[in-house]
Parts: C-alpha cells; sequence; structure tokens
C-alpha cells in the first residue's frame, strides 16, 4: 500500500456500521415462502457479486419490519458470516424491500470517509481475503464473528479518488457481465442449431435426400483404454518426461480435451497401456459418463475412456462427435436423475443417430458447429483476459500503486 498524506486508515468498526439478525430472531425455515411481497436475501442467493433476486425466498411483513437495522437498501454491501464465510453481494435494482437472514452481514458506510461502491471492492479483494486467511488459519473456523470483524482495517485515498476507481472497476464489471451474456446466447443458439441440422429437421441449402437412423456398432469400431499393468499407474508417473494419461476428469462437458492432462505416465508404458494418435475421437464411459472429444495430442488412455477406431461407413468424424455428444445430452434427460450410472459397448452399440444421405451434407453441417464453437471459444478467452485485467486493475488501484487522482 503506498502511504502518504491522501491516504487515511478506514475501521469497519469506527467508520461503517455492521449489522446482522440477532440470533433467528425466532425465524425458522419454515417460514421462507416461494412468493411474497419482502424478500429473504440469504447466503446462497449471493450470484458474481450481487443478490439474485430470482433466487430468494420471502417472509411476511412482520419479519421485514422486525428490524429496521438489517432492511436493505440499493448499494448496501453484505457479507456471510456462516459456512462459506466471506462472500460478499453488492444490492443493487432492488425490486421489493427486503432483510436478511442470520448467516449475511450489512455493511453501511457512516460520514464521508469512505465510498460504498469502493467498500465492495475492498472486500472483494485480496486485501480482505488476507484478513479472513488470518483468522481462520490452522483453526476449523466456519463462522465470522462481529467481535472479528470491526477490527479490518484498510488504507483508502480521498473519497473522489475512491468513486473513481469504483467506476472504473464497475465498468470493466459491465464489460464482463457483457461477455457473460454474450457466451450465454450464442450457447442457446448453438444448442437450438444441433438440434436442428442433426436430425435433419433443417436443412442447408444444395442437399436434399432421406436421413437414416443407424446403431453406432454400425457406424464404428471401438475399444476401451486400459490401466497400466502389471506395477499399477504410480510405478508410471513420469511428470517432467512423460505423456499424457487420458482419464475422465481430463475430458471436459464441451467437447474438449483439457490442454494438459493431470497426469503423465513414462513413455516405456506403451508396451503395457494403450496409446493413441492425436485426432482420436474418445468417450467417457464411467464417472461423468458421455463426454466426447477429439485428442489435441498422443497419449495413453485409461479404461474409463473408449477408442473410436475403424468407421465402418463414410462419415466425417466432427459431425459423428456432435451426434454422440447429442445424443448423450438425449439419454441423461430421459434417465433417473439425469445422471447415466453405466454405459456398456455393447449398450453404446445399440444407440442410433441420424445420418443424411452424403458424407459432404455432415461435413457442411459440422463446419457449421465448430465455427460456432470457434467464436464461442474466443468470447470465453477475452472472458478470461478480461477478468485478469480486472485483477489486475483491482491490485493496482485499491493498494495505492497506480492513482487515479493525483493532488
Amino acid at each position: 500500500m503506498v502511504k502518504d498524506d491522501t491516504y487515511q486508515v478506514v475501521n469497519i468498526g469506527q467508520d461503517t456500521t455492521l449489522k446482522a439478525r440477532i440470533g433467528w430472531q425466532g425465524l425458522t425455515v419454515e417460514e421462507y415462502k416461494d412468493i411474497g411481497e419482502f424478500y429473504l436475501v440469504t447466503g446462497t442467493d449471493f450470484e458474481n457479486g450481487f443478490v439474485n433476486w430470482d433466487s430468494c425466498h420471502f417472509v411476511d411483513k412482520y419479519r421485514y419490519v422486525q428490524d429496521k437495522n438489517i432492511q436493505l437498501k440499493n448499494d448496501d454491501v453484505i457479507v456471510t458470516k456462516d459456512g462459506t464465510i466471506g462472500k460478499i453481494g453488492y444490492v443493487k435494482n432492488l425490486p421489493l424491500p427486503a432483510t436478511l437472514n442470520s448467516g449475511v452481514f450489512l455493511v453501511r458506510a457512516v460520514g464521508d470517509k469512505i465510498y460504498q461502491k469502493y467498500l465492495y471492492y475492498i472486500f472483494t479483494s485480496e486485501i480482505f481475503r488476507e484478513f479472513l486467511n488470518r483468522l481462520t488459519a490452522g483453526s476449523t473456523i466456519n463462522h465470522l464473528y462481529q467481535k472479528d470483524f470491526i477490527h479490518f482495517e484498510f488504507q483508502a485515498p480521498k473519497i473522489e479518488e475512491q468513486k473513481a476507481i469504483a467506476t472504473a472497476l464497475s465498468d470493466t464489471d459491465e464489460l464482463i457481465s457483457s461477455l457473460e451474456k454474450l457466451i450465454s446466447k450464442k450457447q442457446d443458439i448453438k444448442k437450438a442449431t444441433m438440434q436442428q441440422l442433426l436430425t435433419g429437421k433443417k436443412r442447408l441449402d444444395g442437399f436434399c435426400g432421406k436421413w437414416k437412423k443407424k446403431r453406432l456398432g454400425k457406424i464404428a469400431k471401438f475399444r476401451r483404454g486400459s490401466f497400466p499393468q502389471p506395477y499399477g499407474l504410480s510405478k508410471w508417473y513420469d511428470e517432467q518426461n512423460g505423456m499424457p494419461f487420458i482419464q475422465v476428469y481430463d475430458v471436459d462437458k464441451n467437447m474438449r480435451l483439457k490442454n494438459s492432462t493431470k497426469q503423465k505416465i513414462s513413455k516405456i508404458a506403451e508396451q503395457y497401456s494403450v496409446f493413441i494418435k492425436k485426432d482420436t475421437l474418445i468417450l467417457t464411459i464411467q464417472g461423468s459418463i458421455g463426454r466426447i472429444a477429439l485428442t489435441q495430442y498422443d497419449a495413453f488412455i485409461d479404461r474409463t475412456l473408449l477408442i473410436f477406431t475403424n468407421y465402418l461407413i463414410p462419415i466425417n468424424k466432427i459431425y459423428f462427435m456432435y451426434q454422440v455428444f447429442e445424443l448423450f445430452q438425449i439419454e441423461k434427460q430421459k434417465a433417473q436423475g439425469g445422471t447415466i450410472k453405466t454405459i456398456t459397448k455393447e449398450e453404446l452399440s445399440s444407440y442410433k443417430i441420424s445420418i443424411p444421405p452424403t458424407k459432404e451434407e455432415q461435413t457442411a453441417i459440422a463446419t457449421i458447429l465448430s465455427d460456432m464453437d470457434k467464436e464461442i471459444e474466443k468470447l470465453k478467452s477475452k472472458l478470461s483476459k478480461t477478468k485478469a485485467i480486472k485483477e489486475g486493475m483491482m491490485q493496482e488501484l485499491l493498494t495505492g500503486k497506480t492513482r487515479l487522482i493525483h493532488e
């Protein structure tokens, strides 16, 4: 922290009011209502630093008026004190009167020493995380006590600079939010496009002919990966010079293989394990069943995955990947609890997918969907970079390393 005469020490106990519901005040979970006119905000309603009003329950009016100290207003900062302590929420666009349950603190600045939105960013910064870490070091504590919270201190510039800093960070938050919404929209469009193109309900210009349903066992041959023998996996660990060893958690749910595997094993394990080349299609069959990806690198493959080997009909590999992915989305919807617990090679062979009459149409569909995925990945990369920029801004601006207003 840069210290000069334009900075001042802010103490939570002295420069803010710190309020919470006193005990439960007799409030029980049975009083939580699905509809009503008075929101009850709990720690589970915090989402991306704000209150998600759609997830909140309601309480009767007498519970709202019971304690004026925890009746929420726009620009309030709230902090969880039970369970996952230190989750931060900022109150904006308050749609109805709202109060808190007993697991949340309400923090309001008093006087003109601290700007409320700046206070919010302090709580979301490493400055506050370090304070919480000191409190919980070597402890199983799962509660933030008021007697400890009131001693939290930080240095802050004068109010005008606080407002400038809060505005700069808010602008970055708006960009992050807009990117998240755009990604969500693009994902919804892609999902709808897949449902149309992969079923033949919508045909691309220039293509005609009847689609057919084919069993996977008639489309491709596949085999299972293996566990390195005879000494077990630990014998073959080689993080420095080893080859990637693909396991279930190395395949994400968006048809992508992670850039690097969690574990690597010695190249000499090839005689005991299954080795695959880059651009091999793999499918998880245990744990998180139904994840599929085209490998970006040579690797060993675990027994919890299947490898698609020989293709028995003319088929575009990328098209086939999208079809199998969509197949498992449908099967998961059918499954109890939305989870497929097991899948055998025999069961997989019996599943059917839709195939257009020509490989050219398959390729055209695969190209459209791949281009949509590439666009989404670019947006995700931009989102990740923007979040990293914001973290850097917070480190610079909230510690005084970079100043926005100089006197």
